[in-house]
């Protein structure tokens, strides 16, 4: 893992890794979404609004898992002192945080007709939100820490270590309390979902997943280009004053 700390290295790799990846996600997402929306049959209870599981249920675990990458950043910059540890979790946080609200939305929009309500203070979805709150929390923290220390506090490597607890609590609080919200469709190695609608929603998953990876990789080229241009404008600087 180390082997990528270096900026060129990594910068090489994700040149080509970050067109190929959003490249195939867009072609595999279009597909699944259109599989989803005009191949797959309606459901026999839910009706048409089924097909809103294709965009839901992808942003709901992208949303999980960029708070993952957060974590797994944050753990790797306070153990190893990664030096793009934290360009990744600054990567991840507004991909995460935009897949998120979109979970929230379309679990809205699917609740309307399901359950009469826009919103309903249920275990799954009071945590999807506080976890929306985390991102907000998280994104504050980093600007407010590199403003004031270079990036060089640790704060929002421990927040995001600390807030990875809510994750579990989202998956697993839909059997934990008596919950509006159904229980998982797919488990380890199990589907509870007939394969017209499972199959499909595999492929969005894959296709948004692909996505979600392309942007982090170019977000942390944007960074790392960023910190480029102002450490050349810094060392400019420092030799125009020793000139004087």
């Amino acid at each position: 893992m180390h082997g990528f700390a270096n900026p060129a290295r990594f910068l090489r790799i994700a040149r080509w890794l970050m067109p190929l990846c959003m490249g195939a996600g867009l072609v595999v997402a279009t597909l699944a979404l259109g599989w989803g929306l005009f191949v797959a049959p309606a459901e026999k209870l839910q009706g048409e609004t089924v097909r809103i599981v294709y965009l839901h249920v992808p942003a709901a675990w992208l949303g999980m898992a960029g708070w993952m990458g957060i974590a797994g950043a944050s753990f790797t910059e306070l153990v190893w002192r990664h030096p793009l540890a934290a360009i990744a979790a600054k990567a991840c946080a507004l991909p995460g945080a935009v897949f998120t609200a979109v979970c929230l939305l379309t679990g809205s929009l699917w609740g309307r007709p399901a359950w009469g309500t826009w919103w309903v203070w249920d275990g799954r979805l009071t945590s999807m939100l506080v976890l929306l709150f985390l991102y907000f929390g998280w994104m504050a923290l980093s600007q407010a820490s590199e403003a004031s220390d270079g990036g060089q506090n640790r704060a929002p490597a421990i927040f995001g270590l600390v807030g990875a607890v809510n994750v579990p609590i989202i998956h697993y609080s839909v059997i934990w309390w008596n919950s509006q919200h159904q229980p998982p469709s797919i488990t380890m190695g199990k589907s509870a979902m007939s394969g017209d609608f499972l199959w499909p929603l595999l492929a969005a998953m894959l296709g948004f997943t692909l996505i979600f990876a392309g942007v982090v990789l170019a977000r942390m080229r944007a960074i790392l280009a960023e910190q480029q241009a102002e450490a050349r404008l810094r060392r400019k600087a420092r030799a125009e004053v020793e000139a004087f």
